[in-house]
């Protein structure tokens, strides 16, 4: 199975990308003023809490962590995959984003799957007290469910399981971030024409997936292709991307990825030669277990 077969896509402006052919792929203290006067230390003490702070992720920590990018790219032929091109311009771009929110990025290229079994055993073995929290990035082939090192194909689950709250004990209680770019299967969104008596937002030309508005972060939903310019990038990065660098540092985690699954469902179609590929779309996909309200960014 291929992910992202190479395909010319169009953005927001319907301008080609690329001429190559995209690929699937608190409030204040009420004391009087002569008390205040007389115990200063008293006054600050009784400052009321701020009752949403117990709802968001504590940031407060030393630095934001770590964001492991594995960029894989070039793969055996023994796996039948094709070269990932544009998916380097994915990992620049996600370098640029994740350092501006605070993050210590590490970009590691072509992995086999024991090397990327390594690499994430030992940074979760690592020591993460100062750190809020952690943040993985996976470019690369997939099925659903599943991975491609350059070797061969592993469980996503066997790549993050390392971090459990059991297995990671220094960053229990704090957010497990991971993004994947890689195909869930061979399905094609078609996507449909909504009436426009209908549509909030009336645009007769303007074709919408057929996955979208559920809310369930994967670049796709289970069993479909994901698509990816040559010349771009992948569609998901380049709308996190968009993202992250207006919205990362002021909206909650869940809100920055629901304007993510807007830009890629209306700012993406699928542009090629071959029929079977063409005028295809695709929706993102969140599936969220945190406990808490994320912002990298210090909240409202």
């Amino acid at each position: 199975m291929a992910d992202d077969q190479d395909v010319s896509v169009e953005g927001a402006a319907g301008d080609a990308v690329s001429t190559d052919e995209d690929t699937t792929d608190a409030k204040p203290d009420r004391s009087s003023f002569v008390a205040s006067l007389f115990n200063k230390k008293k006054k600050k003490e009784s400052v009321c809490p701020d009752p949403d702070a117990s709802f968001r992720y504590n940031m407060n920590f030393e630095k934001m962590g770590k964001c492991v990018i594995i960029n894989n790219k070039n793969f055996n032929k023994s796996t039948c995959m094709d070269t990932r091109t544009g998916t380097d311009r994915d990992a620049a771009a996600l370098n640029i984003c994740f350092r501006n929110l605070g993050f210590e990025v590490i970009i590691k290229n072509d992995l086999t799957c024991q090397q990327m079994v390594d690499l994430l055993q030992k940074v979760a073995g690592e020591d993460h007290r100062n750190s809020a929290c952690f943040a993985c990035i996976f470019l690369s082939h997939g099925e659903e469910n599943i991975i491609y090192g350059t070797d061969d194909k592993i469980p996503i689950k066997e790549l993050t399981s390392c971090f459990r709250g059991d297995r990671c004990r220094t960053l229990l209680e704090k957010p497990k971030l991971f993004f994947i770019q890689a195909c869930r299967g061979t399905e094609l969104d078609d996507g449909i024409q909504p009436d426009s008596g209908v549509s909030e937002e009336p645009t007769p030309r303007c074709r919408l997936p057929l996955e979208a508005d559920f809310l369930y972060a994967y670049s796709t939903v289970p069993g479909y292709y994901s698509w990816r310019s040559p010349g771009q990038g992948s569609w998901f990065v380049q709308a996190l991307c968009t993202v992250l660098q207006e919205h990362g540092k002021s909206l909650e985690i869940m809100q920055i990825l629901t304007r993510v699954n807007n830009l890629v469902a209306r700012n993406f179609e699928s542009r090629t030669n071959d029929p079977r590929f063409n005028e295809k779309k695709q929706i993102p996909s969140v599936v969220s277990r945190l406990t808490k309200e994320l912002y990298f960014g210090k909240a409202p």
